[in-house]
């Protein structure tokens, strides 16, 4: 394997990633906006979040949708255990709503993993910037 396929490859299953979990809270969307209003508009804007960050990876493979992703992900994985433990507030869910909170939390988790993968690669050959110091002005 080539070390540009390598590099690629995290790209490759990120976008694949960021496309399921936006397809499933897309479709389940609509339930959720009938139920709790606001649990439904932050599946559309994850959702939405979701397919900007893989269109941006796909294109671009900008630092900014990895991190936009990571964040979302991150997101919906927390709002996922926290409305099925504690609650959130006018929401609490029971189980794990197959097919779609096991497709949801599996595609959000190998997200965070590849882009701990992009992170730990990119990180490793970035070279350090030297220190500089301020030299006040007029010296």
């Amino acid at each position: 394997m080539s070390s540009r396929s390598a590099a690629a490859t995290p790209t490759r299953v990120a976008v694949c990633c960021a496309l399921l979990s936006a397809v499933v809270h897309l479709v389940i969307a609509p339930e959720h906006l009938a139920e709790t209003l606001y649990i439904g508009i932050l599946f559309i804007a994850g959702g939405v979040a979701l397919l900007l960050t893989a269109g941006a990876l796909a294109l671009r493979n900008s630092v900014t949708a990895w991190w936009a992703g990571a964040l979302v992900s991150g997101g919906m994985i927390l709002g996922f255990a926290l409305s099925r433990t504690i609650g959130l507030p006018g929401y609490h869910e029971q189980g794990w709503d197959h097919p779609y909170g096991v497709l949801s939390i599996t595609a959000e988790g190998v997200y965070l993993v590849a882009f701990f993968a992009w992170y730990g690669t990119r990180s490793a050959h970035a070279p350090f910037a030297p220190l500089r110091r301020k030299v006040p002005a007029g010296r």
